[in-house]
């Protein structure tokens, strides 16, 4: 493990936050850029922190980064796979934005109990605890190197 970093490019953030995104370009110029995303995130529009939510794969899907790929894993219960591909369209149709979770390994069949789960919530609760997570996935990813 390492100490978050003081100093990042906008191509060492744009990996661990995967994509080139207005996050990602305010982050480059921030000492402690990781220390100081939520910050950042609360300063952007709604429109940048949905692309920066946007940014990130769905949950399952079939291309993925390295890192994402990963991160979650391989296989599933094919009907698991197939809910979680329907319930990852309906939350984007209802909230306008990606679902992100950050996954550290669980498996979908446990991704696919949280998202039924927030999407009883508001689009305001859900946008934060997606940018949230969004964070803990870029620290983690730093910190596993």
């Amino acid at each position: 493990m390492r100490d978050l970093p003081r100093q990042l490019t906008a191509d060492e953030l744009a990996e661990l936050f995967e994509g080139r995104t207005r996050l990602v370009e305010l982050l480059a110029e921030r000492e402690d850029p990781l220390g100081s995303a939520e910050k950042v995130l609360g300063e952007l529009t709604e429109q940048e922190q949905r692309q920066a939510l946007n940014a990130h794969p769905a949950i399952g899907a079939r291309t993925l980064s390295k890192r994402s790929a990963t991160e979650q894993g391989s296989g599933g219960h094919p009907a698991v796979l197939t809910e979680l591909a329907y319930l990852n369209q309906v939350y984007e149709e209802k909230f306008g934005f990606r679902f992100v979770v950050f996954v550290d390994g669980r498996p979908k069949s446990e991704i696919l109990e949280i998202l039924q789960q927030r999407l009883d919530r508001t689009r305001e609760e859900e946008l934060q605890t997606g940018l949230r997570e969004l964070v803990a996935i870029a620290r983690d990813r730093w910190l596993k190197g």
